[in-house]
């Protein structure tokens, strides 16, 4: 029987408090919004923000889910701001944003659209007030309910997204109020609906190499354009403890195999999130649309 050490060494994270750094905190907190760089504990904040990106938060800083995996507080929902949108379109023209992702909490509280009215203008805000900037949308599956993705839809954000977060054996213990499968249904509306469309993963959680290309080649064969894999990092001792951090070689190997695979677009190593490096993504994924159309 073949032993395995497995790796033991935690990704270090460098902290840099540049001026880009504090231009964007003053811009967030002035404009009173959240972000999920701060709220999940983004080990790449520093590097973001520093060089004059950020990942907004919509919706509040209260989510009606209780992943496992995630940092943001849960509970009952306060948030009402309907003008929200404007604010958020507002620092993004302050920052002069030329890509801006924004995500959200889960609001499963709203019956009516679960929030996809404030999603959908707050990407027409930002498209009408920010000129050449262009929209990410990082979503929560807002219960697979069709009239809310398409809200979304129709407000053209250039990129859509929805993470998978994991293999799907463990996604109920990962994740127990969402829906693996749902999350697939509504990655699929996304590409038949004509948007680039994106989603991530994390690796780390008890899942087995063969697990992550499975997952990798489902996720390529529904036409999902970018793909991004990274490091669970645990973000208290109240979170899902990290069952291995994955080496380099096999981050490379995952990247090597996303591409033939055909991802347009794919980012793999320990500190990636599904926003890091968004902005040079959304440049490449859209160039090769643009070139093959």
């Amino acid at each position: 029987m073949e032993s395995r050490i497995l790796n033991t060494k935690k990704p270090k994270i460098r902290l840099q408090f540049t001026d880009g750094y504090r231009f964007v905190k003053n811009t967030v907190d002035s404009n009173s919004l959240n972000t999920v760089c701060e709220e999940a504990r983004c080990p790449n904040i520093y590097e973001c923000w520093g060089r004059g990106t950020a990942t907004i938060m919509i919706l509040g800083e209260t989510c009606t889910r209780s992943c496992g995996f995630c940092s943001v507080k849960t509970g009952k929902p306060t948030w009402d701001d309907p003008m929200e949108p404007v604010r958020t379109a507002m620092a993004v023209k302050r920052m002069q944003l030329k890509h801006v992702v924004i995500t959200s909490v889960d609001r499963d509280d709203l019956k009516n659209d679960f929030g996809a009215e404030i999603w959908a203008e707050t990407i027409r805000q930002i498209h009408a007030k920010v000129e050449g900037c262009t929209v990410e949308v990082l979503t929560p599956d807002f219960q697979g309910y069709d009239p809310s993705l398409l809200k979304v839809f129709d407000a053209a954000p250039e990129i859509f997204s929805h993470n998978v977060e994991c293999v799907e054996r463990i996604s109920k213990h990962v994740r127990a109020q969402a829906n693996w499968k749902r999350s697939l249904g509504v990655l699929k509306q996304s590409v038949d609906y004509g948007l680039l469309t994106k989603t991530s993963m994390m690796v780390g959680l008890g899942e087995s190499k063969d697990e992550v290309i499975k997952t990798m080649t489902e996720i390529a064969y529904l036409g999902v354009d970018i793909f991004t894999i990274g490091q669970y990092l645990q973000p208290s001792q109240n979170h899902l403890p990290v069952e291995r951090y994955v080496e380099d070689d096999e981050f490379f190997e995952y990247k090597q195999i996303g591409l033939d695979l055909g991802f347009k677009v794919i980012e793999s190593g320990a500190l990636v999130r599904s926003s890091y490096h968004a902005d040079e993504q959304a440049k490449l994924a859209v160039s090769q649309r643009q070139f093959h159309e």
